[in-house]
């Protein structure tokens, strides 16, 4: 069965809007080949359109959630939040593995898991630990407002659900930090609802699939509508990690290895030749540059620091202190910024610059160092820490980099 291509716009789909700072997930997989019988486009005419291959068959079509099943039940990939085969998937370890995932590799997010499920083996002992240990553990794994909600949402299931996570999607995406992708991951894979969590690699999967000629994310409602039909009517837990790890292994950014692909007879891009250019995406807006400094203070083996604000960027974390960051800002203005302490030595400023890319915009910071005698108090709001201790600090990447440039 193969979809109409469409003149108008596509048929409406409910997509709740995501929420701010979360269920953005970062692309786990490899691409999608078929042979191209159909090409999916919004807006195209019919004399713009390109005249459609034949159609394949209605076994072929709808035998592809049992292939995609079949390759899955051989080629699963083996990770730590991951249920063995015939076990039952622990809703806890698949919240918290969709959680680090968000903008991060399965490669990156492994560590950190370990770690936490270590230390805070459910969502109960999460949810009676303090948001700065959470801080202190995620730190290094960025996005940091992920971690707050993580511990907003281990706290509300806690104390709200007696420590079991809702079942469905409506009641999951009720939860700090749980947004449309990440209610459907849980749901299908915790709970084995019959929903499709649609992520970078699904994404990728299925635009080549079908040759979704519309643009991210203008086609992510398409997307969705696609994806929904590779369900099995059982296991949907498993379809969706099968479409995943596909993405993940077979069907990648470069190179798809469409020879081992189970879809490969019916993707519609791989007979076109044209995989690697799906996705179809608008250009990336890069963000403008912005400065500001640094300022490192040392007292003996101690390191001045304070704590950013509870809500913006990086909320919560440790950091140096150091100017605003502005685009366009002078050194010299950077540089009146800096704190005030009794008896500190002259300001250096350290060679080069430190730079880090955010989401939203690139960064450029000068560092200053100075000393501060034995006996110097730390202004309001800030503090001496170990420079021993800073690995139990909550210092973001960025403050890390900046450490490390001045002592280094």
């Amino acid at each position: 069965m193969c979809f109409a291509v469409m003149a108008g716009p596509v048929p409406a789909i409910h997509v709740l809007p995501a929420k701010k700072d979360v269920d953005v997930r970062d692309e786990r997989g490899h691409d999608v080949e078929r042979p191209a019988y159909c090409r999916y486009s919004v807006g195209m005419s019919s004399t713009t359109a390109r005249k459609p291959r034949p159609e394949p068959s209605v076994s072929t079509s709808s035998a592809r959630p049992t292939l995609l099943l079949a390759w899955y039940d051989r080629h699963r990939r083996r990770l730590p939040w991951r249920a063995a085969p015939g076990e039952a998937s622990d809703p806890y370890r698949v919240w918290l593995s969709e959680i680090m995932l968000q903008q991060t590799t399965v490669k990156a997010v492994g560590p950190y898991f370990e770690k936490f499920v270590a230390r805070w083996p459910d969502v109960a002992a999460l949810g009676n630990a303090s948001q700065d240990d959470v801080l202190r553990m995620w730190a290094g794994l960025g996005y940091y407002s992920r971690a707050r909600n993580l511990y907003a949402c281990a706290v509300a299931v806690t104390r709200e659900h007696g420590g079991s996570f809702p079942d469905t999607e409506e009641g999951l995406r009720a939860l700090p930090g749980i947004g449309p992708y990440t209610a459907a991951a849980i749901a299908a894979i915790a709970f084995d609802r019959h929903t499709m969590p649609v992520d970078g690699n699904i994404e990728r999967v299925v635009s080549r699939l079908f040759a979704v000629e519309q643009e991210l994310p203008q086609a992510k409602p398409l997307i969705q509508q696609l994806a929904s039909t590779l369900l099995a009517n059982s296991r949907a837990g498993d379809s969706a990690q099968a479409l995943m790890d596909l993405g993940a292994s077979i069907c990648t950014p470069k190179k798809p290895a469409c020879s081992l692909c189970p879809l490969n007879e019916d993707c519609t891009a791989r007979l076109q030749g044209t995989q690697e250019t799906f996705p179809r995406k608008a250009p990336k807006k890069s963000g403008t540059l912005r400065r500001g400094a640094a300022f490192v203070v040392t007292r003996g083996d101690e390191l001045l620091v304070r704590s950013r604000p509870e809500k913006g960027l990086l909320g919560g974390m440790t950091e140096v202190p150091g100017s605003d960051w502005l685009a366009g800002q002078e050194d010299a203005a950077a540089k009146k910024q800096a704190p005030e302490l009794k008896g500190l030595s002259r300001w250096q400023r350290k060679v080069g610059v430190v730079t880090h890319v955010f989401t939203h915009f690139p960064l450029e910071l000068v560092v200053y160092t100075a000393k501060a005698e034995i006996r110097t108090r730390a202004p309001a709001g800030m503090r001496w820490v170990p420079v021993a201790t800073l690995a139990d600090e909550a210092l973001p990447n960025v403050m890390r980099k900046v450490i490390a440039h001045a002592l280094g």
